[in-house]
């Protein structure tokens, strides 16, 4: 059997939209390890076709030197074939220095040496799932769905859901922030009135969902929707948000992380998309609802992939409507 290792993306939503380059990768009969940094290694964790997850000891943007030769020392000799994900230099480091055969990776950042296997760049922003699974082409017979899959038992989900005070399928979680930047956040005021109405029509609490980062943002829509919301953020760890998320009776969420984990488990959602394009980073999921205003209101300037609107306006968010997106997520339960 092959051994391989798969140096994993640094973001949630990356590493879920690797997950059927897993797949491939262990319906071919090869034995799959990942190294993730900490903050995504739970959601490898969910993919059952891993064999065992590799936590990497490294700081955000930092090389490590020292620390990444100490790794790659202690993989030395465990592995036949490295998939390399990340277009960095440095995520290569690893799999050169273990000595493992066979190293795959696109150019990137040139990299010459490092991988002996090493794709063209495609060019613009190709869509990511196809863009990982590419890895490990040939694909093999019968994998023609590709989206991204992920699961967790019965007993995990309900851990989560009574940890959180709730049954499942009787909350809504909303996940209103974005590592990236507020370009890609619907307003806080618009979270707010659908959480409103949600409240209104059903009776179900909404659980806010994120990192600590965006606990005052969670904070200030819980403010503006009294009674209606519980604030999660910051307070759940993302093995725990993942699973409440994937034990909801429906997601709402800007194109983040958590977006992707809920389109993974199935979940139905609609996600609002801004300054990043659907076509690019979709939520791949047959009960996904997507909002996106570029040809509507013919936007010039969508998809920009700005982190702050250059123009000040966001009008790409501000004008999707709660209302819009609450009919879009009882299409999406329907």
């Amino acid at each position: 059997m092959t051994r391989s290792l798969v140096i994993a993306p640094q973001w949630i939503g990356d590493a879920v939209m690797s997950e059927p380059l897993l797949s491939r990768l262990a319906a071919r009969g090869e034995h799959v390890s990942v190294a993730a940094l900490p903050w995504v290694a739970p959601v490898y964790r969910a993919m059952p076709q891993v064999g065992d997850v590799i936590e990497l000891p490294f700081a955000h943007g930092r090389l490590d030197w020292a620390e990444r030769r100490r790794v790659a020392a202690e993989l030395q000799g465990r592995f036949d074939s490295a998939y390399v994900l990340p277009n960095s230099i440095k995520s290569a480091l690893i799999p050169f220095l273990a000595r493992i055969p066979r190293r795959v990776g696109y150019r990137g950042e040139g990299r010459f040496g490092l991988l002996n296997e090493r794709l063209p760049n495609p060019p613009g922003r190709p869509p990511m799932v196809a863009f990982y699974a590419a890895l490990a082409a040939p694909a093999v017979v019968g994998s023609d769905d590709e989206r991204p899959r992920l699961h967790f038992d019965d007993a995990v989900l309900a851990r989560a859901v009574a940890a959180a005070d709730v049954s499942p399928g009787g909350y809504w979680a909303f996940a209103p922030g974005a590592e990236y930047g507020p370009a890609k956040c619907w307003p806080a005021a618009h979270y707010a009135t659908l959480a409103r109405s949600l409240q209104a029509s059903h009776g179900l609490p909404v659980l806010l969902l994120g990192s600590a980062k965006e606990a005052e943002l969670c904070e200030a829509i819980a403010a503006a929707a009294p009674g209606a919301c519980r604030v999660m953020a910051g307070q759940t760890s993302l093995h725990d948000a993942m699973a409440l998320i994937a034990g909801a009776r429906g997601v709402v969420s800007n194109d983040s992380g958590l977006m992707h984990v809920a389109a993974a488990f199935g979940v139905p959602q609609v996600a609002v998309f801004g300054s990043t394009s659907p076509e690019h980073t979709p939520p791949q999921n047959p009960n996904a609802k997507v909002l996106w205003l570029k040809h509507e209101l013919q936007l010039e300037c969508s998809p920009c992939f700005d982190r702050t609107c250059r123009f000040g306006h966001t009008r790409c968010l501000v004008e999707v409507a709660p209302q819009r997106v609450e009919e879009a997520l009882s299409q999406s339960l329907r």
